[in-house]
């Protein structure tokens, strides 16, 4: 198989918002309450976003859910503990007039246990026309639940029933559902929550599926472990989240080993051998299931301005989870992901224990300079990737793109260093951020600041 090469994504920047867990929302739903407000609110946070540098936004679970959104009840309503479906349209119309893309997250591999064929199958047993909607079902012996049957569960979680995706009938309900929310929202996109455990054949069918009712319609995969070229290919799927490189981004600096992402960026995007080069794929610092990068490095006052801009500089779509443009902390709990998906201003104040201790006003702006800059370049949007130069705490790649060249120098020590780079010259290049020019000749042997990185774009 090829890549399926879709650009039409490639210069996006995404904000990924959990809505239940910043709207405040109820954590279980009594599927009585009056429909919540967080559409209305959050779209006045919209020109923030904006000035932030993003320009498309993930949502986590909208649709009708039990407690945490991956439980679905039903595929054709918003939940109402955020809003209804009207104001999720205006909502849509007001964003895309601002200039984002919407993504939704497609919850497809299981439902709740409260969904429509899932409670005919208890009440009815053998006799359900639901019977063959889940994997597995064995009237031999009773759930843990107590139910007259058994069933799978997503990763042995009971609460979370597998449907049976290669179903006609089944598929017919999600790609009506999906028809709908691309005509009736205008949606752009969808991340398939758990693709690396969904079959291939439903994957083809639903790329085929969107990509007949919208020729620019963008599906990304959650898929955690795995060869990507599974699933990003042209018979089924656009892109997929990066966990083999998110780690590195942070572990790299913060651990003082370029090493790490040297190996990873190599491995998944080098110009000879890498396995992903022609791949969009999509890169996060954290998100809704792991710890806030703020947490986990040692100092991050001084290390988060370097882990975002190599975010922004490396090949992918970059991601920013919401609240972590403040340095927001938060851990996974022994039992729950609640301190991952708070809620923030304006929906509550921020919880206590997830303020950062120091002062991280600066990185808003930063990330809305990165943002500026990959927007304003073929090279870092599309452009392939070299490694130029590479010591465990000083590290240079180049993204290049037909006649544009840009170089990121990057320098985790605490003492100004020497780089050696080969580079022409009689070349030329301007620091995107300063606009100070530099001679290749300079360059040949050039002293790097104290915990620095640059992007130098050739212009000459």
């Amino acid at each position: 198989m090829e890549f399926f090469t879709k650009n039409i994504f490639a210069d996006k920047v995404f904000y990924h918002v959990y809505p239940l867990g910043l709207g405040n929302c109820p954590k279980n739903n009594d599927y009585h309450q009056e429909a919540g407000n967080f559409f209305e609110i959050f779209a006045g946070d919209l020109d923030r976003i904006r000035k932030l540098g993003c320009n498309a936004i993930y949502f986590g679970p909208i649709f009708e859910s039990c407690r945490h959104g991956y439980d679905t009840l039903d595929y054709y309503y918003v939940d109402r503990r955020l809003g209804n479906n009207q104001e999720f349209k205006n909502f849509c119309q007001i964003a895309h007039e601002k200039g984002f893309s919407i993504v939704l997250d497609g919850v497809f591999n299981h439902t709740g246990r409260e969904f429509f064929a899932f409670k005919d199958l208890q009440n009815n047993g053998r006799n359900s026309q639901y019977k063959d909607w889940y994997l597995n079902i064995n009237f031999d012996r009773q759930s843990n639940y107590g139910d007259c049957f058994d069933y799978d569960g997503w990763a042995g979680c009971k609460d979370l029933v597998k449907l049976n995706l290669l179903n006609n009938d089944v598929q017919k309900h999600i790609f009506g559902a999906v028809k709908f929310w691309i005509e009736e929202f205008k949606i752009d996109g969808l991340r398939l929550d758990a693709a690396d455990v969904i079959d291939g054949i439903f994957l083809e069918k639903l790329g085929s599926f969107c990509r007949n009712l919208k020729n620019d319609f963008w599906l990304m995969g959650e898929v955690v472990h795995g060869d990507y070229n599974e699933w990003c290919n042209a018979e089924k799927i656009d892109s997929v989240t990066n966990y083999q490189l998110y780690s590195a981004l942070y572990s790299s600096v913060d651990n003082s080993n370029f090493y790490e992402l040297s190996f990873n960026l190599n491995r998944e995007f080098g110009s000879k051998d890498g396995l992903y080069k022609y791949a969009p794929l999509y890169n996060f610092l954290d998100n809704h299931d792991v710890n806030r990068v703020a947490s986990v490095i040692k100092n991050p006052e001084k290390q988060l301005y370097m882990i975002y801009a190599l975010l922004f500089a490396v090949p992918g779509i970059p991601s920013i989870y919401y609240g972590s443009e403040y340095g927001l902390f938060g851990k996974r709990g022994q039992w729950d992901d609640y301190e991952l998906r708070p809620s923030l201003p304006p929906f509550s104040e921020t919880p206590d224990f997830l303020k950062p201790s120091q002062d991280f006003s600066f990185l808003s702006e930063a990330i809305s300079c990165f943002a500026e800059l990959r927007k304003n370049s073929a090279a870092l949007k599309y452009g392939n990737y070299m490694e130029e130069y590479i010591t465990n705490q000083q590290f240079v790649f180049s993204r290049n793109y037909k006649d544009e060249q840009v170089l990121i120098i990057c320098n985790s020590d605490e003492k100004k260093v020497f780089v050696k780079l080969n580079v022409p010259s009689d070349s030329e290049y301007e620091d995107m951020l300063s606009h100070e020019k530099y001679s290749g000749e300079s360059l040949k042997n050039f002293a790097t600041g104290s915990c620095d990185i640059r992007f130098l774009k050739r212009i000459k």
